[in-house]
C-alpha cells in the first residue's frame, strides 16, 4: 500500500496537469468564452433573475392564502365596574367583575384575490419587457466578449510572430557581427562597421526580450477573457496570416444595415418601451382597485391552557367580502409623477433617435476602416517584399565591401519596420472585420 499511494498521487497530478492545457482555434476560443467567461455567466444569471421576477409579478395577481394563529395570555385581566343592584346589592354601589378568560387562541385562514388593479396589469407587461432587456443585454455581452477574445487571441499571435521574426533577425545579425569582427581583426574592415552592427543587434535583442514579456501578458489576458484560469497553458492552432486571409471579404463593406436587428438599437427601443410602461403605470394609479377575500377560522377561550386537549371547545367563524379603494385627491402628487414620466419618455425617444443616427455613422466608419485595412494589407505586403530584397542586396554589397555598415543598418531597420507594419496590418484586418460584422449582424449572435 505504501508503494501504491505515491503512484496514485502522481497519476492524479498528471491528470490535473492535462486538464490545464488547451488547444484552441479562434472559433473554439470564442465558443469556450461564451460558456466560461464570468461576464457571460452573470448575464445568464440576469436572465434567470428576470424570469423569476416575471413570475413574482404574475403571482401577486393570483390567489393569496395566509394563515395566522394568535395566542394571548392575559397576565393581569382588566377589571370592570357594574352596578351592584344588578346582583341584588345596594343601589349606588358597584361590583368588580372580569370579562373574558385568561387564555385566548385564534386561528384564521384568509384567501385574497385581486379583481381589478391597473398597476398589476402594467406590471405584467413590464416584467415581460424586463426579460427582453435581460436577453438583449446577454446578446450584447456575447458580442463584447467575442470581440475581446478576437482581440486577445490576435495579440497572442502577434507576439508569437514578432518573437519568431526577431529571433530570425537576431540570428542573421549575430552572423553579421561575427563575420565583420573577423574581417576587422584581419585589417580588412573598420571598427565602426562592427559597432554599427552591434548597435542594431542590441536593439533587436531588447525588442525580443520585451516581446517575450508581452507574450506572457497576452496569454494571461487571453486566459482571463475566455474564462480559464490565468495560468492555463494554451496552444493556439490558428495562424495570423491564415486568419487575415479568412477575414478578407471585399463585399462585406457593401452589405446593408438592418437597423431594427442591431442590438444597440434594440436596447434603446426597449428603454423607450419601459418608459412608456412607467408612464402607463403612473396613470393607472388614479384608477380604483378591487379585491375580494374570504376567511374562516376558530377561536378558543379558557382560564387554563387546555387548547391541546381534546375536550377544549372551539368556536368557528367565517366571512366573505370585497375591498374597493378609490383614489380621490393626492394634492397633485400623481399629476406631478405622470408629468415626470412623460418627460422621461421624451428623453427615451430622443435616445432612440440618437442611437439610430450613431449607428449610421458607426457603419460608415466601420466600412471605411475595413476597406482601408484591406488596402493597407496589400501595401504593407508589397513593402515587406521590397524591404526584404533591399536588405538582401545590401547584405551582399556589404560582404563585398561595396556599401558601409551604416547603409546595411538602414536597410535592416527599414526591413524591421516593414515586418512590424505587415504583422499589424494582418491583425487590423481581423479586428476591423469584427467591428463591421458587429454593426451589421450582431442581432444574430
Amino acid at each position: 500500500m505504501k508503494n501504491v499511494l505515491p503512484i496514485i498521487i502522481l497519476l492524479f497530478s498528471v491528470g490535473l496537469a492535462a486538464q490545464e492545457k488547451l488547444n484552441l482555434s479562434l472559433d473554439e476560443a470564442i465558443e469556450f468564452a461564451l460558456e466560461n467567461n464570468r461576464t457571460v455567466r452573470n448575464a445568464e444569471n440576469d436572465i434567470e433573475i428576470a424570469k423569476k421576477q416575471k413570475w413574482e409579478t404574475t403571482a401577486t395577481g393570483l390567489p393569496q392564502i395566509d394563515v395566522a394563529v394568535d395566542y394571548t395570555n392575559n397576565l393581569k385581566q382588566q377589571v370592570s365596574l357594574i352596578p351592584a343592584e344588578i346582583f341584588g346589592g345596594e343601589p349606588g354601589t358597584f361590583e368588580e367583575v372580569v370579562f373574558g378568560t385568561k387564555h385566548n387562541v385564534t386561528a384564521m385562514a384568509t384567501l385574497k384575490q385581486k379583481i381589478f388593479d391597473g398597476s398589476y396589469l402594467v406590471g405584467l407587461q413590464s416584467a415581460k419587457v424586463y426579460l427582453e432587456i435581460s436577453k438583449n443585454d446577454k446578446k450584447k455581452t456575447n458580442l463584447d466578449v467575442k470581440k475581446a477574445v478576437i482581440d486577445a487571441y490576435g495579440n497572442v499571435l502577434l507576439a508569437e510572430e514578432n518573437i519568431r521574426i526577431l529571433e530570425k533577425n537576431k540570428e542573421i545579425l549575430e552572423k553579421n557581427v561575427y563575420e565583420t569582427q573577423k574581417t576587422y581583426e584581419n585589417g580588412l574592415a573598420e571598427e565602426e562597421s562592427v559597432e554599427q552592427l552591434q548597435i542594431t543587434l542590441a536593439g533587436v535583442e531588447s525588442d525580443l526580450s520585451n516581446n517575450m514579456r508581452l507574450r506572457d501578458i497576452a496569454y494571461k489576458m487571453l486566459n482571463i477573457t475566455i474564462g480559464a484560469d490565468i495560468d492555463t497553458e494554451i496552444t493556439l492552432t490558428d495562424h495570423l496570416d491564415d486568419l487575415a486571409i479568412e477575414n478578407t471579404i471585399p463585399g462585406l463593406a457593401e452589405q446593408p444595415l438592418l437597423i431594427e436587428n442591431n442590438i444597440n438599437y434594440k436596447i434603446a427601443s426597449n428603454n423607450q418601451r419601459a418608459q412608456e410602461l412607467l408612464l402607463k403605470n403612473e396613470k393607472s394609479k388614479a384608477l380604483p382597485t378591487l379585491e375580494g377575500y374570504i376567511n374562516g377560522g376558530y377561536l378558543a377561550f379558557g382560564d387554563n391552557f387546555n387548547f391541546l386537549k381534546r375536550e377544549q371547545e372551539w368556536f368557528g367563524n367565517s366571512a366573505i367580502g370585497l375591498s374597493l379603494n378609490v383614489p380621490i385627491f393626492s394634492s397633485l402628487g400623481r399629476s406631478a409623477a405622470t408629468q415626470r414620466m412623460k418627460i422621461e419618455l421624451e428623453k427615451a425617444k430622443n435616445d432612440l433617435k440618437e442611437t439610430e443616427q450613431q449607428l449610421q455613422l458607426e457603419l460608415q466608419r466601420a466600412r471605411s476602416d475595413y476597406q482601408f485595412v484591406l488596402e493597407q494589407y496589400q501595401n504593407k505586403k508589397k513593402s515587406l517584399e521590397l524591404a526584404e530584397r533591399i536588405e538582401r542586396k545590401n547584405q551582399v554589397k556589404f560582404s563585398e565591401g561595396m556599401v558601409t555598415s551604416f547603409d546595411l543598418r538602414q536597410a535592416q531597420e527599414q526591413l524591421y519596420t516593414a515586418q512590424q507594419e505587415y504583422l499589424q496590418s494582418m491583425l487590423d484586418i481581423i479586428n476591423t472585420k469584427t467591428d463591421l460584422e458587429i454593426v451589421l449582424h450582431n442581432a444574430n449572435e
